[in-house]
């Protein structure tokens, strides 16, 4: 039952607060988004009022309720919010907008701000985020919540914007969340019809409604959400008494309300003048003099709120510790996965290889992997687009997150049918480690990561433990040609500060792979894996391999070195062999991941890429990149081919004979120029 809406002698006050204090944000850095924060005012208000359940004391309280800025633009009214709640962050804080090193950036930062659950300003972004997050609370829930122990049953709130539903991740996300049937999630649309280019009637006419009806959300109206706070309120409350569909509530607000340029899009990403500042305070009772004027009914609301917030996390800590004779093992386990501890030993589990261990692909190699650490590992949820046959990413006997009533799973389930969205499912993984308890892994071809591009980056921006896992990375998925083949897409996601791209070459660079990734808690991996077997290899090692690059085959006096990664490897030993055969010491040195060797010592790096002969680098991928780490390189400067995988090797010349080929012409090559021959390691800067 709906309870009623009662309203509060200090709520017009509040709101009237929100939008003076957006304006003021926004014009003291004189760059900014006013016109959203305040058309929002009144939503926020009677959310984080009424509605909201967190502790801003400690913003890191397990079962908070989740909020989403998806139209990251309008943070000022984020921050304002967090300020009046009493988050670390002061009224210094709000004057300090868009300045060096403040902790109120131009867009929200998760892991920066206190209180900001994910970074959100590419559009569409924070939408699917608030999915993974829901996903979460769903699936946690189902796994520990017992008879009279609810302990995980928060509510993730997205406020989005045009914007973001024009994206496709969106779009993606939302088709998504229908169909899991996600009850925990409310989505409070901004429908203001201003984007940037002006009224939306440009370029933006569909029927949202009916098009969230036809995805399986329930979709509430709100006719004037600029001052109706009773139907904002009743909104909100039936949106969460539905507890089999995901809402959305569309909000129909006018950006900039208050202003004199209320309703134009000249208002969405300007800051507004002097004069019509000192008249919207005005309007509102304000002193039209003061900036930043925050009245002491307003800080003594939301001081309220927040001691709601405390009380509240205070009984469900009682609740867990009761939880905790009841359920001992339970919640060793939940306690350990919310403080992002991996269960002792688990490494031991990684599987091992010797050389005469039958070759396999890697990809084969890591389903051999997850399937050793999937039931050590319970918070590991896995996943894929729609290829999980390929990627090998479901572990046999594992059971779907579906819907229960679906009979295809149940919530309990730790393996996502995301079906074909790559970049609604990187988005969405975002979400899922950013609720904690959760360690993420998604799969797709290496190539269609690229489709995922916006939500891998905000990975690393944001330190989400997502794991890629990227199969068939090269030439070598042979016949399915160049649409397929990645060539440029290792270069791309190396280039990505703060993301761990890893190309294994056996087994145990493999196991490697997965170790440091998931000991990495606070950057993203993709691992890039061959469809074709690769051989387990002499002196490959997971320790030596997690460290980023090690060497594989040593000689003294060596003539050169070659330097490859996953499925290169072996065919660089290949040729080895054969210039052996003619008296010529090659080196072999496999770098599975710059990332993790770059943080190395500069001694070990240098023992590995050392100075006194050249060293040639061999990728069947582009070039591109591996110059920091060789003086010449050999690999792929155009688009692939269809064929068999071994043709098409042979068509690009990757094989140990021509490699062979190339490296005595490297040597022959820095013989005549004469003259030490340096590391490219050893740099000025």
């Amino acid at each position: 039952m709906v309870s009623n809406f009662t309203p509060e002698p200090t709520d017009a006050a509040c709101v009237a607060t929100i939008r003076t204090l957006a304006a003021d944000v926004v014009a003291k850095a004189n760059s900014g988004h006013p016109g959203a924060p305040m058309g929002l005012a009144p939503a926020a208000h009677v959310l984080f009022t009424r509605f909201f359940n967190a502790n801003p004391t400690n913003s890191k309280w397990f079962n908070r309720d989740r909020f989403v800025l998806s139209n990251g633009h309008a943070c000022a009214l984020q921050y304002i919010i967090l300020h009046l709640l009493g988050y670390k962050l002061s009224i210094d804080d709000l004057k300090a907008f868009r300045q060096i090193d403040s902790l109120t950036p131009g867009h929200p930062e998760a892991n920066h701000t206190d209180g900001i659950e994910v970074t959100t300003g590419p559009l569409g972004q924070g939408f699917a985020n608030g999915v993974g997050l829901a996903i979460a609370q769903t699936h946690l829930g189902a796994v520990y919540n017992r008879e009279n122990f609810d302990l995980i049953n928060n509510y993730t709130y997205v406020f989005t914007g045009d914007g973001c539903l024009m994206e496709g991740v969106s779009s993606e996300a939302a088709s998504l969340a229908g169909h899991l049937k996600l009850g925990n999630l409310i989505v409070i649309y901004d429908d203001n019809h201003i984007s940037i280019d002006g009224d939306t009637a440009v370029a933006f006419t569909e029927n949202v409604e009916q098009r969230f009806l036809a995805y399986g959300w329930q979709v509430l109206r709100v006719d004037n959400g600029d001052n109706d706070l009773a139907a904002i309120y009743n909104a909100i409350a039936t949106a969460r008494e539905e507890k089999g569909k995901p809402t959305i509530i569309c909000l129909r607000t006018t950006i900039g309300y208050g202003s004199k340029q209320q309703g134009t899009h000249g208002i969405h990403g300007s800051p507004l003048k002097a004069d019509d500042i000192q008249a919207l305070k005005s309007k509102f009772g304000f002193p039209p003099d003061q900036s930043f004027y925050v009245p002491k009914e307003t800080y003594a609301t939301y001081q309220a709120v927040a001691l709601r917030g405390a009380q509240l996390e205070a009984a469900w800590e009682l609740l867990f510790a009761e939880y905790a004779n009841v359920y001992p093992n339970e919640h060793a386990e939940l306690a350990r996965r919310i403080a992002g501890k991996l269960p002792e030993g688990w490494e031991r589990h990684l599987p091992i290889y010797k050389p005469t261990d039958p070759a396999q692909a890697s990809r084969k190699l890591s389903e051999i992997t997850l399937s050793a650490l999937y039931p050590v590992l319970p918070e590991l949820l896995g996943g894929s687009a729609d290829l999980t046959g390929s990627n090998l990413t479901r572990v046999k006997g594992s059971v779907d997150f579906q819907p229960p009533d679906t009979g295809l799973g149940d919530y309990g389930g730790r393996y996502i049918r995301y079906g074909v969205r790559e970049h609604g499912m990187g988005a969405i993984a975002n979400g899922l480690s950013a609720y904690g308890a959760i360690i993420p892994y998604v799969g797709t071809f290496l190539n269609f990561v690229s489709y995922a591009a916006g939500a891998v980056r905000l990975s690393a921006l944001s330190k989400h433990q997502v794991i890629w896992v990227a199969t068939h990375d090269s030439i070598g998925l042979g016949e399915d040609g160049p649409t397929h083949q990645p060539i440029e897409t290792a270069a791309h996601l190396r280039a990505i500060p703060n993301l761990d791209f890893w190309r294994p070459a056996d087994g145990n660079e493999t196991s490697a792979a997965y170790l440091v990734a998931l000991e990495t808690r606070t950057a993203p991996s993709v691992i890039s894996l061959s469809r074709q077997n690769l051989p387990n290899l002499e002196g490959s090692t997971i320790e030596r391999a997690s460290r980023g690059g090690y060497v594989l085959y040593d000689v003294e006096g060596e003539d050169l070195t070659i330097v490859s990664s996953g499925s290169e490897v072996a065919i660089a030993l290949e040729a080895a062999s054969k210039l052996k055969a003619e008296g010529i010491n090659v080196r072999i040195v496999s770098l599975p991941c710059w990332s993790v060797f770059d943080k190395q010592d500069k001694e070990y790096r240098m023992s590995v890429l050392r100075s006194g002969a050249p060293i040639l680098s061999l990728e069947a991928l582009s070039t591109l990149g591996w110059q920091k780490y060789s003086h010449e390189q050999y690999g792929l400067d155009g688009w692939g081919a269809s064929g068999p995988y071994t043709k098409v090797y042979e068509k690009f010349g990757i094989t140990g004979t021509n490699i062979a080929s190339v490296s005595k012409r490297v040597i022959a090559f820095y013989k005549q120029k004469g003259g030490e021959v340096v590391s490219p390691l050893v740099k000025a800067l």
